[in-house]
């Protein structure tokens, strides 16, 4: 049914209703109901800006709906107003940087031009009211992260102890590695492909935040050790200082790992990502470009060197909007 002549917009005080009938686990029709509104308004506003029935707030819903109403009353959103913004962040979307980051780092980019800003929320509000097409997907596409975590390798910690000699555990790791102050400690993972038949390591270096994804044939520790090591040794001893990693069995060569390369392997509790968790966060953003399910064995060496230099490109927050290749870099050249 389309708009009547009577049509009006949602106000503060239906939203407030949304949102306590959301609190009190109503259903969409019965809310509906309530109000005289359609089952579809309803659900339209709930899910608007991306929020959901869980985080829908009758203010910040409020205000989002007082903005749009500007912004066509004066005939011209700021990306539709501005190209060269426009191309500066649909680029940066398309390498997968997130709307905060684009936001962000561009204030370093055009550090003298006022008319280059954006905050992340209008980049998310724009993206919500492009027309249908190629594009909006494309873009929507590049934004999703796989939020769900790996599941923890089905071995008993104890089954592992007995095959892998001379651990050290993460207890009689240096102080300094939790402090981040230092550069050249890592934490590695392998991200399990298709029926868990391939695997792509990843290293990350947590200071910098520095990721390199590792192309394996097989996920026996030979070949992880083998692969681990030729892509740290090029790097100098200053940035090559210890490996924390989980009890996976690839890691069995250790010992011969810590010869190669002059890097002390320690290794988290059981169960415990938490303790790698930089490994972690950066494994769901290597999981926006191979999902799960990919077979990694037909992955090219330059897929995954892009998508490594992808993430290693984006400005992070916690590096003050920069990125880990660059700080990285900072780290190798002192």
């Amino acid at each position: 049914m389309g708009k009547s002549a009577s049509y009006r917009r949602l106000d503060l005080a239906e939203r407030e209703e949304i949102s306590r009938s959301l609190a009190a686990w109503r259903g969409i029709r019965e809310i509906a109901r309530d109000l005289g509104r359609s089952p579809s308004t309803i659900s339209r506003e709930i899910n608007r800006a991306w929020m959901n029935r869980y985080t829908y707030r009758a203010a910040r819903s409020q205000r989002r709906a007082r903005r749009n109403a500007a912004k066509r009353r004066s005939g011209k959103l700021k990306l539709d107003a501005n190209p060269k913004l426009w191309e500066y962040v649909r680029e940066k979307i398309l390498i997968r940087w997130s709307p905060g980051q684009i936001a962000s780092r561009i204030r370093k980019d055009y550090p003298d031009n006022r008319v280059m800003r954006i905050s992340a929320e209008a980049i998310y509000c724009y993206l919500q009211v492009m027309p249908r097409g190629e594009l909006k997907k494309e873009l929507l596409r590049a934004l999703r992260q796989g939020r769900k975590k790996r599941r923890k390798k089905g071995q008993p910690a104890a089954h592992v102890r007995r095959e892998m000699e001379a651990m050290v555990g993460i207890d009689e790791r240096p102080p300094e590695v939790g402090t981040r102050q230092t550069p050249g400690h890592w934490e590695g993972d392998l991200l399990l492909g298709k029926n868990r038949q391939s695997a792509l390591g990843s290293l990350v270096e947590r200071k910098t935040r520095f990721l390199l994804l590792v192309r394996l044939k097989t996920r026996k520790a030979k070949e992880v050790r083998k692969a681990f090591g030729r892509a740290i040794k090029t790097y100098p001893a200053g940035v090559k200082r210890t490996l924390t990693y989980d009890q996976g069995r690839e890691m069995a060569e250790h010992l011969k790992f810590t010869r190669q390369t002059k890097m002390q392997v320690y290794f988290a509790h059981p169960a415990s990502p938490w303790e790698r968790g930089t490994n972690e966060n950066t494994n769901g953003l290597v999981r926006q470009y191979f999902p799960k399910g990919t077979d990694f064995s037909k992955v090219t060496a330059s897929e995954i060197r892009k998508a490594q230099d992808q993430i290693n490109g984006r400005p992070r927050r916690c590096l003050e909007y920069m990125t880990p290749a660059e700080v990285f870099q900072q780290e190798v050249l002192r």
